[in-house]
C-alpha cells in the first residue's frame, strides 16, 4: 500500500463530518471536531469551496453544507450500483443457458471487483463472492477491462521490470507478456484465462460498455476444468460475448464496438 498523503486525508475528514447532524458547518467547528489548526481548515475548506465539494449556506455566514461535486460523485456510484442491479439479472440468465458460474467485474487501478455473480447448480463450482478483490492480469474479467485500456495508462499500471502477482503457476507474471496478450484480445473480442486465478477453473469474458460506447465492465462464465473442453470454450465465448452484448444493451449502448 502506497503512502498516504495527509492533506487529502484531512480535506475527506472535513467532507465526512458533513454527513452527520444537519449536514451544516462552521470553520471553527471543523477545528474543534479535528483538532486540526484553525489555518489549515481554513485552507482546505477555501480549497474544497473553490472545487464545489462546499458551498456557502445562504443567510448564515461562515457555514458550509457539501456542494454539487459529491452529489455528482454519488451519482457516478449510483450508476454503479444499476450496473450491478443489470449484471446480475444478465447473468441469472446467462447461467441459466449453461449452467455455470457468471461473474460480472469492474476495474479499479490493477484490481477488479467482482459485483454480480450468479452460482453454476453443479456441485463442483467456482468458490466466489460478489465483492471479491482479486488481481485484474489474473482473471479474463480483468484482463478483458484492461485490454480497453490505452496503452499509456497500462504502462503506467504495469510498468517494465516489474513482476506481477502470481496466484498459480499459469498466471502472467511479466508486463511485456500480459501486453501481448491484451493486444490478442483486443483483436478477438474475447478473453481467456486457463487456471490463472484458481488451478481447477478456466474462464471466458466480454466487455460491457455504456450508452457513450466506453468499457465499463466485463461479464465472464467460469467452468471447471472437468468440464472445459475446445467445443465447450467456443459455445461459452459466443455466448459470454451475447451476455455481455445484452447488459451493454440495457446500460443504453446502440453501437458497435
Amino acid at each position: 500500500m502506497g503512502r498516504l498523503v495527509p492533506a487529502v486525508t484531512r480535506a475527506l475528514d472535513i467532507l465526512e463530518l458533513f454527513l452527520e447532524g444537519d449536514g451544516t458547518l462552521s470553520a471553527p467547528e471543523i477545528t474543534r471536531k479535528l483538532q486540526l489548526p484553525r489555518t489549515t481548515v481554513h485552507e482546505l475548506v477555501t480549497t474544497l469551496a473553490a472545487r464545489n465539494y462546499l458551498v456557502a449556506v445562504p443567510d448564515q455566514p461562515g457555514r458550509y453544507r457539501l456542494g454539487v461535486r459529491p452529489y455528482q460523485l454519488g451519482s457516478r456510484y449510483a450508476e454503479q450500483l444499476d450496473l450491478a442491479a443489470e449484471g446480475r439479472q444478465v447473468a441469472r440468465g446467462v447461467a441459466e443457458t449453461c449452467d455455470e458460474t457468471v461473474h460480472v467485474a469492474i476495474l479499479e487501478g490493477t484490481d477488479v471487483i467482482y459485483i454480480a455473480k450468479v452460482d453454476s447448480t453443479h456441485a463442483v463450482r467456482m468458490v466466489s463472492a460478489a465483492g471479491r478483490r482479486l488481481p485484474a492480469h489474473c482473471t479474463s474479467v480483468g484482463k478483458m477491462l484492461l485490454a480497453s485500456l490505452p496503452e499509456t495508462e497500462l504502462k503506467q499500471l504495469f510498468p517494465d521490470g516489474r513482476t506481477l502477482t502470481a496466484m498459480t503457476d499459469n498466471s502472467i507474471t511479466s508486463p511485456t507478456a500480459l501486453r501481448r496478450q491484451l493486444a490478442a484480445i483486443r483483436e478477438s473480442g474475447i478473453a481467456v484465462e486457463h487456471r490463472e486465478s484458481n488451478p481447477d477453473v478456466s474462464c471466458v469474458a466480454a466487455p460491457v460498455r455504456d450508452s457513450a460506447g466506453t468499457v465499463v465492465a466485463a461479464l465472464s462464465i467460469s467452468v471447471p476444468m472437468i468440464r472445459w473442453s475446445e467445443e465447450r470454450h467456443a459455445e461459452l465465448s459466443e455466448l459470454v460475448a451475447k451476455g455481455a452484448a445484452e447488459l451493454s444493451d440495457r446500460l443504453g449502448y446502440r453501437g458497435r464496438p
